[in-house]
């Protein structure tokens, strides 16, 4: 049955919670029977049911045990028509990518404000030991 094809006007048809189809990857998967036992709650299924949920599937990290359950639903691919959407484009790794353009900044600022702490602190002592010598 994993042989057939749909179209995304297909799998938009089967939207609601006694009638569940998404789409990760490419592929087809029929949620209707897994959607009370979905860990996340059957909010986050409808939410893109009958949608490409690929980059939601993604974003949360599923482990290897919900991907295997995940196979176990497939019905079929999905046959792309142009106008359809796709999801965003991947990452290649699993890792974000980090912002370090501002990473030195943060940096600079706690050094500068250290500086100033200790030239301040200095100033405080060289202070009260000339104010001692005068009394």
């Amino acid at each position: 049955m994993a042989d057939k094809e749909f179209t995304y006007q297909d799998v938009a048809e089967h939207n609601t919670k006694k009638d569940l189809f998404v789409v990760v990857h490419d592929k087809i998967y029929d949620a209707t029977k897994f959607i009370d036992e979905h860990p996340g709650g059957e909010e986050v299924l409808l939410d893109v049911g009958g949608q490409d949920a690929t980059e939601a599937f993604e974003d949360v990290g599923h482990s290897d045990e919900a991907r295997e359950t995940l196979e176990q639903l497939l019905v079929g691919t999905l046959k792309r028509k142009p106008g359809d959407p796709h999801p965003k484009a991947q990452q290649s790794s699993l890792a974000p990518v980090a912002n370090t353009s501002q990473a030195g900044m943060g940096t600079a600022l706690y050094a500068i404000v250290f500086i100033g702490g200790l030239v301040a602190f200095g100033a405080y002592q060289y202070l009260q030991a000339q104010q001692g010598k005068e009394a």
